[in-house]
C-alpha cells in the first residue's frame, strides 16, 4: 500500500515537540456568512454546508485562510456531513465522493501556500457521526455506515487529505463502523494516511450512546490512532474531568476541541477568545494536551489567542500504561484488585434450560432480563451463547444482543465456535469485548479465522488449553496445560499481534466426580495449572468454568464444591470465573465439615472421596421448622406459625383444632397469642419489621381460612379505628403498616387513605363512630395540619382518642399543641407496634383510665416548663451575619436548558439505595450488611425478598423512574433571599425567602449564593425524581391479597429509590458542573454527602417551607412536562416516592437545622409581607 510516509512521520515528530493547533468552528463560521439560498445551490439546498464546496469554493478557502492566518497547523475539510447518508437528505448522495474530493482539493491548496519548512501545515479530513446513530436512534445499519464511511474516505484520499478525522463521535459503534470504513478505502485506494477519532461527552457526564470516556478509549484503544480527544458539546470547563482521565490513560496524543461554552438562548456563544485561551492552557500546563483546537462557535481570533497561550508548552508524553481492560458501556479493568471478575452463565443456551426455553420461544426480551438479573446478583461480565444446533444461531445472537445492550452495561463475552457469528456479534456491542474461545485443536486454523476479527473490533480471547493431540486433546496435566498456553502465546503475540494483555487462558476444569479415571485428581491440576500459567505468562490472564468441577454430583453439593474450587483457584491466581452468580456461596458461610469433603474430593484424599461426598449431600434435609415442632401441643403450635411467619403446616392444624374449638375460639386463642408475642418480640428488638409483616400474613390467611366456619352473628373485632393521612399530605407507608398490624390483631379498620380533610374524617366519625382515630403525616407541616385536624374534630363534638403519630411528630409536640387542642385522649405512637399497644389499652377500661392520667401529667408538667422565662431572654430581632465566605469560585454549568429524563434504568437506581435507609429504617434489620456479609439466614432471606420485588419492578412498564433538572443564574438579595433570574441574569423569575439561624453559626441558605451587589452571577441547580405511577395500585392490590410484605418491599422500594434517584442524579449534576467527585468515592461516601456541592429539600430542616415547592416546579415546568409528579394543596409531591432539590455549588455548603422559633419568625415575617 502507498503511502506518503514522510508527511506522517513528518506529523508524528512535530506531535512530539509541540502542541499542534487545530482549526476553529466550521459550522458556526458558515452561518455568521449570512448566505442566501443561491449560496448553496437553491432553495432545496439551503442549509448543506457541505455543497459549498461546489457552489462557493471561495467562501470555504477563505475560512480555511483565516484560520491559517491565526496559527492553525491543521485545517479541517467542509466535509463534517459528506456522508451519503446525510446528503440524501438534500438529493446529493450521488456526488458523496466530488464533494469530498473538493473540499479536501481546497483544504490542500491552503493549506500548502501557508506551508514553510518551520511551519508545515496539514489537512485533516473532517468525518462527522451522520444523522443516524446504531445504538441510539436505529434506522441504520454497522454495514451500511461502513460503506458511508468508505466512500466519504475515498474522496478525502483522492483530495490529499493527511489525515482522517472521525469527530463528535457519540456512538461507539458508529465509530468502529467508520474505522473500518477508513480501512476499506485505504485498502481500495492503495494509500494509507493518518487517522484520528474525537469523542463528544455530553452533559451527563457521557457519550449519547452511554460511555464514559474510559469505556470508549477502550474500545479504541487496539488502534493505530494518530490521535484521539475530545470536541464539541461543551465549553473547555467540563472537558476537565474527562480529559484529565484521557489523559492518563492514552496510549495516543491526546486533544481538546471546546465550543466557545454553550450557546444562550440566542444561539450566542459566550466563551470569550482569551476565557477559551486562559482555560485550555491550564490543560498544557497540567500536561494533557497534544493538540487543541475549538469548535462551534469558536472563530479565528480564539485560534490565533489560543496558538499565543500554548507556544512553547511541553506536549504530554503518551502513556505507557499496560492493563488487562475490556468494556461495554462502563469499563472494567482485571487485575489483582478485581479477581475474581465473575462472568454471568445463564445467558447461554447450552448451560440453562430456562434460557434456552425463553430463545425457542421467541421471548428474547425476557432472556434478556436473564442477563440483567445476572448482572444485579454479581456478575461483572455476560457470558452471551446461541448455540442451539436446531435454530438460526446468526439471527439469534444478533436479536438477542441488540435488547442486551440496551439493559445492561457490563462486557461481554461473545460465545461461539462459528467466525461469523463472532462478528455479527462484534458489530452489535459498543465495547471492547471478550471471544470466548479460540485454541489449537485444528493446528493454527482457529487463530486465523477469529484472531483478525479480534483484532480488527478490538476483543480479548479466551485460549483453551487444547491441541492436535490424538490421545488427550484437553489438557488434563498442570504440565499440559503449561505447554499449550506457551504455545498458544507465542503465536499470538510472535505472529498475529495479539497484545498480552488481551490473552486469557482456560486451563480447563474437569468433573471431578463422575468416577471416570482420567479425571482422577484432575481438581488439583487446574488449581495448580493455574499457578504455573500465571508465573511463566504474567502479563496474561486466566479464567476458568467453575461449575464443571462439580457435575454430576448430588444439587445440595455442587454449589459447595464449585465454591470450594473457586476459592483455591483465586488463591492460585485464578482472574475470571464463569458461574452463576444466582447461586454463588461465600466460602468462610461454607461448615468445615463440608469444605472438607470437597477439599478432599479435588486432591483426592481418603479411600472413595466421591462416595463420602455423595452420602454427605444425599443425606443432608433442609430444616423444616414445622416438623421440628410437630411435637409441640396443637395450641402452641398454631401460635408457632404465627410467631414463625410460616404457612407450612398452618391449614391441615387448623383442621384439626376446628375438631374441638370454636373459629373465634382459635382466632382470639392461640393465633392472637402468637401475634401477642410477635408485638412482645418486635418491642424487645428481637423481631424486624419485614418479620412482623410476614407473621401478619399469616394471621391473614388464618383468619380467611377460619371464615366461612363462622356464624354470620359472629365478629372477630377488638374495636373499630378510623386511619387516615392528613390533609395535604401523600405519605402513607407508615398509615398502611398501622392498618396491617391492627386489621390482623382484631381491629376492623376503617382506612380513609392519603390527603384527607378535617370535614371528611368528621364525615367518616358519624358514619361509622369508631372506637379510636389514627392519624398519619411525614412532614413538619403535616404536625401543624394535625393541630388544626384536631380542633375540628373538636368543634364537631367529637372526643374519641386519638392515636396520631409520623416521623415529623414527637411526643412532646402531640403533648403541648395537639392534645391542649382537644377534649378527648390524644396518644403518640412512634411506630405500628406502639400503635398496636396504645390501641389495646384505649380499649380496655382501667387501662385507658391509667393511660389518660398519665398523659395528662405529662402535659402538665410540659406546658408548665414551656411558661417559665427563658435565661437568655426573648429572641432578638435579627440574627448575626455568618462566615461563610463570599468570594469563593462560580463554576459555569454546562448549559442553562431544561434536561428531562424518562424511563432511567431502574436496576442502576436500585445499586444506589441507601442500605440502612432501607433494611434499618423501613424493614427494621439492623446491621444488615455485617448481616448479609456474614450469611445470616434470615438477611439473605430478606435480600431474596427485596430482590424478588425489584424484578418485579423492573418487568412492569406501569413503574418508572422519570426525572428533570435545569442549571439557573441566580443572586442572593439582602440576608435572606435568592434570586432565581433568567439566563440572561436581568429578570427575576422567582425569588424564595430562606430563614437565618438565630444561634452560631448563623446560617442561611443564601449565604452559599453571591449577592446581588458583589456584581457576579452565580448559578444553582434544581431537579425533581419520581418513581410511579403504577406502585400505589400494585402495593394496595398485594395488601389485600395478604401480601403484606412484598406490598411494603414496593412501597419503601420506590420511596428509597426516588431518593436514590436523586443521589445519582446529583452525582451526575456535580460532575457536569466541574465539581466532579475524587476517584474512588465510595457509596458510603455519597450517603454521607462526603463530597462538594450539597442539595436541599424543601419540608426539611435547613428550608422547612413546603410552599417554595410551587415556585419550584414553576421553574421546571414539572406539570407541563407530565412527568407523573404534581403537587398537593399542602404542596406534597404526588406519589410519595417523589423528590425535589436545589443543589448549591458552594464548597463551604453543609446541612444545618433552624430552631422552631427561628422558622416561627420566618412565617410571620411572610404573613407580615404578604399583608
Amino acid at each position: 500500500m502507498a503511502t506518503d510516509a514522510s508527511r506522517i512521520k513528518l506529523l508524528r515528530e512535530i506531535l512530539a515537540e509541540r502542541i499542534m493547533i487545530l482549526d476553529g468552528a466550521t459550522g458556526t463560521a458558515i452561518q455568521q456568512m449570512h448566505l442566501g439560498p443561491e449560496d448553496f445551490g437553491g432553495p432545496a439546498l439551503e442549509g448543506c454546508n457541505e455543497n459549498l464546496v461546489l457552489t462557493r469554493p471561495n467562501r470555504i478557502r477563505e475560512l480555511h485562510r483565516a484560520y491559517l492566518e491565526a496559527g492553525a497547523d491543521i485545517v479541517d475539510t467542509d466535509t463534517f456531513g459528506a456522508t451519503s447518508i446525510v446528503l440524501a437528505e438534500y438529493g446529493l448522495q450521488e456526488r458523496t465522493r466530488e464533494i469530498n474530493r473538493r473540499a479536501a482539493e481546497l483544504a490542500r491548496a491552503e493549506a500548502d501556500a501557508f506551508s514553510t519548512p518551520k511551519k508545515p501545515r496539514f489537512v485533516a479530513g473532517s468525518m462527522g457521526p451522520t444523522t443516524k446513530s446504531i445504538s441510539v436512534t436505529g434506522g441504520v445499519t454497522f454495514d451500511g455506515l461502513r460503506e458511508a464511511y468508505r466512500e466519504q474516505a475515498l474522496g478525502l484520499i483522492e483530495g490529499g487529505a493527511d489525515i482522517l478525522l472521525l469527530e463528535t463521535v457519540q456512538d461507539t459503534l458508529n465509530c468502529k463502523a467508520g474505522l473500518l470504513g477508513i480501512d476499506a478505502a485505504m485498502e481500495e485506494s492503495g494509500v494509507a494516511v493518518a487517522v484520528a477519532v474525537s469523542g463528544t461527552i455530553e452533559t451527563m457526564g457521557t457519550l449519547l450512546g452511554g460511555q464514559d470516556i474510559e469505556a470508549f478509549y477502550v474500545s479504541l484503544a487496539h488502534r493505530g490512532l494518530l490521535w484521539m480527544g475530545l470536541n464539541c458539546a461543551t465549553g473547555p470547563d467540563f472537558m476537565t474531568d474527562h480529559l484529565r482521565t484521557l489523559s492518563e490513560i492514552c496510549r495516543f496524543h491526546v486533544s481538546c476541541v471546546p465550543n466557545a461554552g454553550l450557546p444562550d438562548e440566542e444561539g450566542h456563544y459566550n466563551e470569550t477568545p482569551e476565557m477559551l485561551a486562559a482555560k485550555v492552557a491550564r490543560f498544557a500546563d497540567n500536561g494533557w494536551l497534544n493538540l487543541a483546537g475549538g469548535c462551534c462557535g469558536t472563530t479565528a481570533r480564539h485560534i490565533r489567542l489560543l496558538a499565543e497561550a500554548l507556544e512553547g508548552k511541553r506536549p504530554r508524553q503518551p502513556a505507557t500504561l499496560r492493563r488487562s481492560v475490556v468494556s461495554g458501556i462502563e469499563s472494567l479493568v482485571i487485575d489483582d484488585s478485581t479477581r475474581p471478575v465473575v462472568v454471568g452463565e445463564r445467558t447461554n443456551v447450552l448451560g440453562s434450560r430456562k434460557f434456552k426455553r425463553l430463545v425457542a420461544e421467541g421471548r428474547f426480551e425476557e432472556a434478556a432480563e436473564v442477563g440483567r438479573l445476572q448482572v444485579r446478583k454479581g456478575a461483572h461480565v455476560l457470558d452471551v451463547c446461541l448455540q442451539d444446533p436446531d435454530r438460526n444461531e446468526v439471527a439469534d445472537m444478533t436479536r438477542f444482543l441488540e435488547l442486551l445492550v440496551r439493559k445492561v452495561k457490563v462486557p461481554l463475552m461473545i460465545d461461539s465456535t462459528d467466525a461469523g457469528v463472532i462478528e455479527e456479534a462484534l458489530k452489535r456491542t459498543p465495547g471492547k469485548s471478550i471471544i470466548n474461545s479460540i485454541n489449537l485443536e485444528d493446528g493454527e486454523e482457529r487463530f486465523r479465522r477469529v484472531v483478525p476479527i479480534a483484532r480488527r473490533y478490538g476483543a480479548a480471547l479466551v485460549v483453551g488449553c487444547i491441541d492436535e493431540d490424538k490421545q488427550q486433546a484437553q489438557a488434563v496435566t498442570r504440565e499440559r496445560k503449561l505447554a499449550i498456553a506457551e504455545r498458544s502465546y507465542r503465536l499470538l503475540t510472535e505472529n498475529y499481534g495479539v497484545e498480552p494483555e488481551d490473552i486469557i487462558f482456560d486451563p480447563l476444569v474437569f468433573p471431578v466426580g463422575t468416577g471416570d479415571r482420567n479425571y482422577i485428581g484432575s481438581g488439583v491440576e487446574t488449581i495448580e495449572g493455574i499457578r504455573l500459567i500465571k508465573a511463566a505468562m504474567p502479563r496474561a490472564r486466566t479464567i476458568l468454568g467453575i461449575s464443571n468441577v462439580s457435575f454430576g454430583l448430588p444439587e445440595s453439593g455442587r454449589e459447595v464444591l464449585n465454591a470450594v474450587m473457586l476459592y483455591h483457584c483465586v488463591q492460585a491466581g485464578l482472574d475470571l470465573a464463569i458461574v452463576n452468580s444466582e447461586k454463588l456461596q461465600r466460602y468462610p458461610s461454607i461448615p468445615e465439615q463440608e469444605r472438607r469433603l470437597a477439599e478432599d474430593l479435588i486432591w483426592w484424599r481418603g479411600d472413595d472421596p466421591i462416595a463420602a461426598f455423595a452420602a454427605y449431600f444425599r443425606a443432608r434435609k433442609t430444616e423444616k421448622t414445622v416438623e421440628q415442632h410437630r411435637s409441640l401441643p396443637l395450641d402452641e403450635r398454631l401460635a408457632f406459625y404465627v410467631l414463625e411467619g410460616s404457612k407450612d403446616g398452618l391449614f391441615e392444624d387448623l383442621d384439626e383444632a376446628l375438631k374441638t374449638m370454636a373459629p373465634l375460639e382459635i382466632i382470639n386463642g392461640p393465633l392472637m397469642k402468637g401475634m401477642d408475642e410477635v408485638g412482645r418480640l418486635f418491642n424487645a428488638n428481637q423481631m424486624i419489621v419485614a418479620e412482623v409483616l410476614q407473621s401478619a400474613e399469616v394471621m391473614k390467611a388464618a383468619v380467611a381460612y377460619l371464615e366461612p366456619h363462622m356464624e354470620k352473628a359472629e365478629s372477630l373485632t377488638r374495636g373499630r379505628i378510623i386511619l387516615a393521612t392528613v390533609k395535604g399530605d401523600v405519605h402513607d407507608i407508615g398509615k398502611n403498616l398501622v392498618d396491617i398490624i391492627l386489621s390482623n390483631n382484631g381491629y376492623q379498620i376503617i382506612n380513609l387513605g392519603i390527603k384527607v380533610p378535617p370535614e371528611e374524617l368528621i364525615k367518616a366519625y358519624r358514619e361509622h363512630r369508631p372506637d379510636a382515630i389514627g392519624l398519619s403525616g411525614l412532614l413538619v407541616k403535616s404536625a401543624q395540619m394535625m393541630v388544626a385536624t384536631a380542633q375540628d374534630l373538636k368543634s364537631a363534638g367529637i372526643g374519641c382518642p386519638l392515636l396520631v403519630g409520623g416521623a415529623a411528630l414527637s411526643n412532646r409536640f402531640t403533648r403541648m399543641k395537639i392534645a391542649p387542642e382537644y377534649d378527648g385522649l390524644v396518644v403518640y405512637a412512634n411506630d405500628a407496634m406502639e400503635g398496636l399497644d396504645l390501641a389495646n389499652q384505649i380499649m380496655d377500661r382501667e387501662s385507658r383510665e391509667a393511660l389518660r392520667l398519665r398523659l395528662e401529667d405529662q402535659t402538665r408538667k410540659l406546658l408548665a416548663a414551656a411558661a417559665k422565662p427563658q435565661a437568655n431572654g426573648a429572641p432578638r430581632e435579627g440574627a448575626a451575619r455568618s462566615s461563610v465566605r463570599r468570594d469563593v469560585e462560580i463554576p459555569l454549568p454546562p448549559d442553562l436548558k431544561l434536561h428531562i429524563i424518562r424511563n432511567y434504568d431502574l436496576g442502576e437506581i436500585f445499586e444506589y439505595i441507601n442500605p440502612v435507609m432501607l433494611y434499618t429504617r423501613h424493614l427494621g434489620f439492623k446491621n444488615f450488611e455485617q448481616a448479609l456479609a456474614a450469611a445470616d439466614p434470615k438477611a439473605r432471606e430478606l435480600r431474596a425478598a427485596v430482590e424478588s420485588v425489584e424484578q418485579e419492578m423492573l418487568a412492569r412498564e406501569d413503574i418508572a423512574a422519570n426525572a428533570l433538572y435545569k442549571f439557573f443564574p441566580a443572586q442572593s438579595d439582602g440576608d435572606r433571599v435568592v434570586m432565581i433570574l433568567s439566563p440572561d441574569g436581568k429578570t427575576v423569575l422567582e425569588s424564595f425567602t430562606f430563614g437565618r439561624q438565630s444561634d452560631p453559626p448563623y446560617l442561611c441558605l443564601a449565604d452559599y449564593i453571591a449577592p446581588r451587589d458583589s456584581g457576579r452571577l452565580d448559578y444553582l441547580a434544581m431537579f425533581v425524581t419520581t418513581i410511579g405511577p403504577g406502585v400505589r395500585a400494585l402495593a394496595e392490590r398485594w395488601k389485600e391479597a395478604g401480601d403484606y410484605l412484598r406490598s411494603h418491599i414496593l412501597q419503601v422500594l420506590a420511596l428509597e429509590g426516588a431518593e436514590a434517584f436523586a443521589e445519582l442524579l446529583h452525582q451526575k449534576i456535580r460532575q457536569m458542573w466541574g465539581i466532579g467527585d475524587p476517584p474512588g468515592i465510595s457509596k458510603k461516601d455519597l450517603f454521607q454527602a462526603h463530597y462538594h456541592g450539597k442539595r436541599f429539600s424543601f419540608g426539611y430542616p435547613a428550608c422547612p417551607r413546603l410552599e417554595d415547592q410551587r415556585a419550584l416546579f414553576r421553574l421546571l415546568e414539572v406539570e407541563k412536562q407530565d412527568l407523573g409528579v404534581h403537587l398537593t394543596d399542602g404542596c406534597m409531591m404526588d406519589p410519595e416516592s417523589s423528590v425535589s432539590a436545589l443543589v448549591f455549588h458552594h464548597p463551604e455548603a453543609r446541612y444545618f437545622s433552624l430552631s422552631p422559633a427561628d422558622v416561627e419568625r420566618l412565617e410571620q415575617e411572610l404573613d407580615a409581607a404578604a399583608v
